[in-house]
């Protein structure tokens, strides 16, 4: 595969078979590092306890970034999301809990796991009347949005702007009580016409950085569509 050769994150993973080369592992341990806290999440709620879950969630990258795991990979296999929660619930299956938890990954921090930040997410989405399977979903939603607004705060800053980012933003998903036009545009002494195009021009740039986003765990750019239902479906339920 030459150089320029361009594929998603998760489609150059699928794209090498599985092979063990220094791309397709760089590729898939950066998906890893932003995808973590879903599959914590979904460990916490099978009743583990913080730092037994963190343990488990290591086990578990320790096992995937083996070459042996990667050499289950085939083009074709599904979207990320899919594969993790999959591979994860197979692993648990086939090894002792208690087992996975002691090794501790093996003696090893394949991953960087903030446990504090994990922690602060977990609570809001734990109700016990939820599976672990839709906790897992809801969480994963919740990174990829965080990971999006965060991407778009860092534009924002870079331009001189975080507080425009940081008022406009309440606008885009409704999850929060937004001001009126008229008070952004009072703290930001602009026209209300100017917010609204602001307003519009910010959802415009979430929309091509969400897709963008999802672009990274998808095998093929036809599942984006998809993904975004999904995604929205979560959301909303």
């Amino acid at each position: 595969m030459g150089d320029d050769f361009q594929t998603t994150s998760w489609g150059l993973v699928l794209a090498v078979g599985g092979h063990d080369t220094a791309r397709s592992r760089q590729a898939l341990t950066a998906l890893c590092e932003a995808y973590w806290q879903p599959l914590y999440a979904y460990v916490r709620r099978w009743g583990y306890e913080p730092e037994d879950a963190r343990d488990v969630t290591q086990a578990y990258f320790a096992h995937l970034l083996e070459k042996q795991a990667l050499e289950h990979l085939v083009p074709g296999a599904g979207r990320f999301r899919a594969f993790l929660l999959k591979s994860l619930k197979n692993l648990l299956a086939e090894k002792h809990h208690k087992e996975l938890a002691l090794k501790r990954g093996g003696g090893r921090t394949p991953i960087p796991l903030d446990l504090d930040t994990a922690e602060r997410g977990y609570p809001i989405i734990a109700s016990h009347a939820l599976t672990p399977e839709v906790v897992f979903e809801k969480r994963w939603a919740a990174t990829v949005l965080q990971r999006v607004l965060d991407r778009l705060r860092a534009d924002f800053k870079r331009a001189d702007k975080p507080r425009q980012f940081e008022l406009l933003k309440t606008f885009l998903m409704g999850d929060e009580p937004a001001p009126s036009y008229r008070q952004v545009a009072a703290d930001l002494q602009m026209t209300e016409d100017a917010v609204k195009m602001a307003v519009h021009r910010l959802r415009k740039r979430f929309g091509k950085a969400l897709r963008a986003e999802i672009l990274q765990t998808v095998a093929n750019p036809a599942e984006v569509d998809d993904e975004v239902r999904h995604l929205l479906s979560v959301l909303g339920a």
